[in-house]
């Protein structure tokens, strides 16, 4: 029993040594026949170091080329985007200019403010018009709506469902074999001026002695646009506007 203890503290003291690492014959580190250290084990330790490092550097290098394809496609669908949500803004301001269907053909319009936006029903605000839908928006000022969507926020529906009231107007730009883009606009927010062509301020006269000319101020829209690829709608690009007509 005395014996197996000592064994077995003789072999704690001494753990065995893999047989490569062995300085005797066949080890990685075997003196060769002049005392030095194998030269065929430092080889292949050497070996095996390079080879992870080039490894690394090739994944690095497969990552990067990878990633900039990547952010390269990404910008280059972004910009479409934006372009196609600048068309939009043309659009609209020919809507506004209008006041309501600007009668361009193909761009398959389609005007969603509800009947319930009217105006509210105060005597200043009478006294400018009663108007519903659109028209409200594109007349009175804010504080003179009723029922009438004024948030900053657009939700695009799926083609499969029914459009929302989350914005005023939707039309497409584009045609095939072409991306068709969708656009969704809104006005939420409207400052009334008198220099729209519809007020008679829009060309110059001969003013007489005597009489006062009216000072123009322009009406002031702040419109949101999406514009999204109709196919693909990730590919997307929003525009905030602050229009004055």
């Amino acid at each position: 029993m005395t014996e197996q203890r000592a064994k077995s503290k003789e072999q704690r003291a001494n753990p065995p040594v893999p047989p490569l690492l062995k300085g005797g014959e066949g080890g990685l580190f075997s003196k060769g026949g002049h005392g030095g250290i194998n030269e065929k084990g430092i080889a292949l330790v050497m070996i095996l170091v390079m080879s992870a490092i080039a490894l690394a550097i090739m994944a690095g290098l497969i990552y990067m080329i990878t990633a900039g394809t990547q952010i390269s496609g990404m910008q280059k669908r972004y910009e479409t985007a934006r372009e196609a949500a600048k068309g939009g803004a043309d659009v609209t301001y020919q809507l506004i200019d209008a006041r309501g269907n600007p009668g361009i053909p193909g761009i398959n319009l389609y005007i969603i403010t509800p009947g319930t936006c009217v105006t509210l029903n105060t005597t200043a605000c009478t006294a400018i018009g009663s108007y519903t839908g659109i028209a409200t928006k594109l007349n009175l000022p804010t504080s003179c709506w009723s029922g009438c969507d004024s948030s900053m926020s657009i939700i695009p529906p799926p083609l499969s469902s029914p459009d929302n009231t989350t914005y005023d107007m939707r039309f497409d730009i584009g045609a095939s074999p072409y991306p068709i883009y969708r656009i969704y606009g809104k006005i939420v927010d409207t400052i009334e001026g008198n220099s729209g062509l519809d007020e008679g301020l829009g060309g110059k006269g001969v003013v007489s002695t005597g009489e006062v000319t009216v000072v123009s101020k322009p009406y002031l829209y702040t419109i949101e646009l999406n514009a999204e690829n109709k196919d693909n709608p990730s590919e997307r690009a929003k525009y905030s506007i602050l229009y004055q007509y």
